[in-house]
């Protein structure tokens, strides 16, 4: 009876036994799970700051904005292309700005209603009878006048840390100084000189007001260029094409009569200059030839002085010779010795000589 009862187990033995093998299970299971977690907390914690690699391209910058404040101080928080690292999201955000890249901004308040879609393909809405305020844009000119005009802007960043934190949104504020180029400009000019006479002019004047309020601004970009398009009210593109026309007319005219005036004008001053220049050559000569003689006969004159009556039968004598060189007769009147005058008779009507007969062989 003694054996039996030392080999018999009791129950309450075996219900501790099976409890503490399930306790060493859970916490091995535990413990396995803990590691499992304890990894994938590494992981994640590796995979978290790894997501900070960010690579910044050749043509623009980037900044690093921890908690809305920028890392660094002035040039210094600008990071120049490359790999980089930032604390991820939500700690820091990575501002990247292209420094190089043409921005475009348009400005359609003064257009008509129109779309994208429409102008490609060319079939817009239909005008109407009248302009629509509510839908179409329009500016106002010096004289009055409304016309329908649009521009584009083309500019690149040049400050990059006034551009993203001197304006909440400094794309909208390029926008409305386009805006306001257009509506001050358009009031300054007439309406013919937006249009036909002076559109490069109306242009200048806009892209100079767009510079001058950017760099009132301090904005931090500069202006390339800014192309504007102008055209009158599309209910009076009839009106406005006679009056173009009529000024065409009247300008033809103009350039005719001016090309003519030019012509005779050229044609006159030249026919001056000429008969100019002959008067002052002949002048010169006249007065070469005055100044010769009075040398001449200042030369003479001591000869004459010295014996008046020889010098003038010299000088009779020369004139005389040189008077009768080409002569065909020459007849010489002595002076008679009663010192009466000679009678000379002379036939005037004489026989042409006749020609000699040819010689016979």
């Amino acid at each position: 009876m003694s054996d039996e009862h030392e080999h018999h187990t009791h129950p309450h033995d075996a219900t501790v036994t099976t409890e503490d093998a399930g306790s060493q299970a859970l916490a091995e299971a535990l413990g396995s799970s803990f590691a499992i977690v304890k990894i994938v907390m590494v992981l994640m914690v590796i995979a978290f700051f790894c997501s900070g690699f960010f690579t910044v391209g050749p043509q623009e910058k980037a900044m690093i904005l921890r908690f809305g404040k920028p890392v660094g101080d002035g040039s210094k928080a600008l990071l120049t292309s490359g790999l980089h690292w930032s604390l991820p999201y939500p700690i820091d955000e990575v501002v990247r700005i292209p420094i190089t890249e043409i921005q475009k901004i348009s400005s359609n308040n003064g257009w008509y209603l129109t779309t994208p879609e429409a102008e490609l393909s060319g079939e817009e809405m239909p005008a109407g009878a009248s302009l629509n305020p509510a839908i179409d844009g329009y500016v106002i000119t010096a004289d009055r006048n409304i016309i329908h005009t649009r521009a584009t802007l083309y500019y690149h960043i040049d400050d990059p840390i006034s551009f993203v934190f001197g304006f909440t949104n400094a794309a909208v504020t390029v926008q409305n100084a386009l805006d306001n180029a257009l509506l001050y400009t358009a009031a300054k000019f007439n309406v013919d000189d937006i249009l036909t006479r002076d559109v490069a002019g109306f242009k200048e004047a806009v892209q100079q007001r767009v510079s001058d309020l950017v760099e009132s601004a301090q904005l931090g970009i500069v202006i390339d260029q800014c192309e504007v398009q102008s055209i009158p009210p599309r209910q009076l593109q009839p009106v406005f094409a006679e009056v173009t026309t009529a000024r065409e007319t009247r300008n033809r005219a103009l350039n005719e009569a001016n090309s003519y005036t030019n012509r005779v004008f050229n044609a006159s001053s030249a026919q001056a200059t000429s008969i100019t220049n002959a008067a002052a050559v002949a002048s010169a000569n006249y007065v070469k030839s005055i100044t010769s003689e009075a040398k001449r006969f200042g030369d003479l004159l001591p000869q004459y002085q010295t014996n008046s009556t020889l010098f003038v039968q010299q000088t009779f004598v020369q004139a005389m010779g040189q008077a009768f060189t080409n002569v065909q007769d020459k007849i010489f009147l002595p002076q008679r010795a009663d010192g009466k005058p000679r009678e000379l008779r002379l036939q005037l009507n004489r026989e042409p000589p006749q020609p000699k007969p040819a010689a016979t062989p």
